[in-house]
C-alpha cells in the first residue's frame, strides 16, 4: 500500500475497525409504551388564589391575556377567589408553559398540570 492510501476492508487507517469481527448486529426490542395516552391529554393552566392581587386586576389580566369577555373573566376570577383555583386555559404543553409564564409576568400564581 502506498502512503496516504486506505484499504476498503475491515481495517481502518490505524488498524482493525471496532465491531467488524463479523458478528451480526443485534436487534433490540422496543418497550411497549402507549404514547397516545400521554400525548393526547391536554395541559391545564391553573391560577391559584393569592392575598395580594385585586379581583379587578385578575379579571383584567384574564381579559388581556386570553381575550375573555368581562363576564367569563369575572366568573373565572370568582372561582379563583371562592374555590381557591380556576382552570383558565388548556392545550399543548408548549402553550400551557407560555400561558403560565405570561401569568407570572403579571404577578399571578399559576401552575400547569396534565389533565387526567
Amino acid at each position: 500500500m502506498t502512503a496516504g492510501a486506505f484499504s476498503s476492508g475491515p481495517s481502518g487507517p490505524s488498524g482493525p475497525v471496532a465491531g467488524s469481527g463479523g458478528a451480526a448486529p443485534v436487534e433490540l426490542e422496543r418497550p411497549d409504551i402507549d404514547e397516545s395516552v400521554t400525548t393526547n391529554r391536554p395541559w391545564l393552566v391553573i391560577v391559584w388564589n393569592d392575598p395580594i392581587n385585586l379581583m379587578s386586576f385578575v379579571t383584567y389580566v384574564f381579559q388581556k391575556l386570553f381575550g375573555y369577555s368581562k363576564e367569563k373573566a369575572t366568573k373565572l376570577m370568582l372561582d379563583v377567589h371562592h374555590k381557591g383555583r380556576a382552570v383558565v386555559s388548556s392545550g399543548t404543553r408548549e402553550r400551557a408553559e407560555l400561558d403560565v409564564y405570561r401569568l407570572h409576568e403579571h404577578g399571578l400564581w399559576a401552575t400547569m398540570e396534565q389533565e387526567g
